[in-house]
């Protein structure tokens, strides 16, 4: 065998590891899963129609796909997009902590003595964790389609939905993964991540930023998940994308990298401590 059949099949054995791991203590990925629930049934159900109204009045009557019924029935069609993201975002405290603590109980000091890859720790970790997190952001959706989400993509779109989505989380992913190899603790771990899942409402996930300051809406417009919530908007409502995907595609590029390469210099700093 190659070095490099070596290191997917030592990678395979921690992925399995780790999604046994989620079977058997689920706690932690329901109470992430719970959050983003939670906000869209908040959303749309108490603030639903005065937002929806607001948003309504705004653009000259309705978002797009709604029943038209009502400012709820057009805002959960405006809202949920930027939700589903918030389920991405959400899935990067479960890396962390999952992380931290094999750091911290000494397993990682283990696995390091033993002949397997020393890329397969992060690498089961990261694709263990981007699978939980699909499969969450997958619940978020059936349960925004249940209250009222009406969208009118084509299948197309759906994939492009799906590879944007999944962008998004392998990028959060392997920030969240730095994270929590820097961290010291699980509840330090579980702590850091949190400005990234409440990130996208300072965007524009629960209003337009034309709504917004002038200050807040340059910050608004400008950070990474505002052309990510935008995109998605438009590939599953039909709104205009513009140049919100290129962005989009871009971010996912930077944080990706970045991620990555932290993540790499702190597991290869803490082999030396």
């Amino acid at each position: 065998m190659t070095a490099l059949s070596y290191a997917a099949r030592d990678s395979l054995t921690m992925l399995r590891r780790n999604l046994k791991h989620a079977q058997r203590y689920p706690s932690m990925t329901a109470s992430v899963v719970a959050m983003p629930v939670l906000m869209l049934l908040l959303f749309n159900y108490a603030f639903g129609g005065a937002l929806g109204a607001g948003i309504g009045g705004m653009s000259g009557g309705g978002t797009g796909g709604g029943s038209g019924g009502g400012g709820s029935d057009r805002y959960i069609d405006y809202v949920a997009p930027g939700i589903i993201l918030m389920a991405a975002t959400s899935g990067a405290l479960v890396t962390a902590v999952g992380i931290c603590v094999d750091m911290t109980d000494g397993i990682v000091n283990r696995f390091r003595t033993m002949a397997i890859s020393r890329a397969s720790f992060l690498t089961g970790h990261v694709v263990g964790s981007v699978i939980q997190t699909l499969i969450s952001i997958a619940f978020v959706i059936v349960i925004a389609l249940l209250i009222g989400f009406r969208p009118d993509a084509t299948p197309v779109e759906w994939l492009a939905v799906a590879a944007l989505l999944a962008l998004v989380t392998l990028a959060l992913t392997w920030v969240a993964a730095a994270i929590g190899l820097m961290a010291k603790t699980p509840e330090s771990a579980s702590n850091i991540p949190l400005p990234l899942q409440f990130l996208p409402f300072m965007g524009s996930a629960i209003v337009p930023t034309e709504s917004m300051p002038d200050g807040l809406r340059w910050f608004a417009e400008y950070q990474p998940f505002t052309p990510v919530i935008e995109t998605l908007r438009g590939l599953l409502m039909g709104t205009e994308i513009g140049d919100s995907a290129l962005i989009a595609l871009a971010w996912c590029a930077a944080l990706t990298v970045g991620g990555y390469l932290w993540a790499r210099t702190a597991y290869q700093r803490s082999a030396k401590r």
